[in-house]
Order: C-alpha cells, then structure tokens, then sequence
C-alpha cells in the first residue's frame, strides 16, 4: 500500500448518494437532526444513523448534544469548500442532477456556502473588493488592504476581532455555479451576517437561497459598485 493522504476514504464518504445529500444539506450551515437528514437522504432513520456514524468517524461532520436531541453539523469550512469544488467539479464535468424549477435560479444567484455568502453575488463582491483594491489577491493568498480595513468598519464589522479568531479571515473558495471565486473565511461569513442584520436579505426557509429584499439588492450593488 502507498503511503500519503486516503483520498478514497474521503471518496468513498463523499460518493454513497445518501451520504452525498446528507453533505449537501449540511452546506446550510445549520445544525440538523439525524430525522431531518433522513429525509434529505430519503432513507430510514436507522441507515442515516449508520451514514451518520461513518462521515463522524472520517472527520467530515461533528455531533452536538442538546438535551435529548442530537444534531450534525460539517466539521468545518475546509470541508464545505471541498463539497462546493466537488460540485463545481461536476457541473462542469456536466453531471448535473435534474433542475426543481424556480429555485435553481435563485441558488444560482445568492446562496450560503456552509457560512459564506455564494452564487453570483457572492463572486460579485468578492471581485468588487479586489478590483477597489480592498482586499489583495496574491498568489491564491487574500489579505485586507489598509483602506479595505477602513471599509469594513464603516459597514460594521468588527476586523479586530475577526483577527483574533482561529478561522482563517479570509481566502477564496471556487463556486461551483459562476465558475469564479467568491468569499471565504471569517471575513466572508461577517459579511453574510452583517446582510441580515441590515435587513437587507434573508435565508429561504427550505433551501440555501439568500434572497435580498430589492431595497436590500439595490444598497449591496451600491456598496460594492
């Protein structure tokens, strides 16, 4: 057996269709239960407690306990930007699945990225920040510029504290709908918090879509003009 890093462990995890959609629904960025991931997977609840078990002991999704209940998370973003290459892999690759109709749309144009905010305007700004030269891109590497730093504090963001966290703050993460990178890391996810916060979108109930309100649109192409 060669030695190096088992990529078809963390295949096979990936690749089983119901483990696939458990993945794919935990790109939410919520927390599910193991009856909610059942019925993304379409499967009973005792073979998702199996899948479950399997993607835990590989490293791909993490338990949390409250009261009885028991809920599932992805382990981290460096596993949600796997997933979002895998399927920007496969668009490509023309293994789409079929479309639901009207959602697909708005998917495409906003939508969460396990924390992050994707989809067209998600690329968007990430390439408005570096064409204002807010943040710097260097090799695959992105850093806040000085007069980024100023920008960020003026829309409300904290960029002091997001230093001090132990997430990456911020880095590119490839798209899988637009083909082009879009914003990653504690300053991504700042930025999709700070969206709701100023009302200006909201997560669909049902889906990953981040739907804007138009006022809310108008003020983000204002911003990132």
């Amino acid at each position: 057996m060669k030695e190096g890093p088992d990529i078809a462990l963390i295949g096979s995890l990936i690749g089983d269709p119901a483990r696939a959609n458990m993945l794919t629904a935990l790109m939410s960025g919520q927390a599910l239960t193991a009856s909610e991931l059942a019925v993304e997977a379409g499967i009973t609840g005792q073979t998702a407690s199996s899948h479950l078990g399997k993607l835990e002991n590989g490293g791909l999704i993490i338990q949390r306990k409250q009261g009885r209940h028991r809920y599932f998370t992805l382990a981290d973003e460096e596993v949600g930007s796997v997933l979002e290459s895998i399927m920007g892999l496969a668009s490509r690759r023309g293994h789409s699945r079929v479309r639901t109709g009207p959602k697909d749309p708005a998917l495409r144009k906003a939508r969460v990225c396990y924390n992050h905010l994707a989809g067209e305007l998600g690329v968007y700004m990430f390439e408005s920040l570096i064409k204002k030269g807010l943040i710097a891109e260097d090799d695959g590497a992105v850093s806040i510029t000085k007069k980024g730093r100023l920008f960020i504090s003026r829309l409300g963001i904290d960029v002091t504290g997001l230093e001090q966290s132990r997430r990456p703050l911020c880095r590119p993460c490839l798209d899988w709908s637009a083909r082009r990178s879009h914003l990653a890391g504690s300053l991504g996810s700042a930025f999709l918090d700070r969206f709701y916060e100023l009302h200006w979108a909201k997560r669909d109930k049902d889906t990953r879509a981040v739907l804007f309100t138009p006022g809310g649109e108008k003020k983000f192409f204002s911003t990132f003009s």
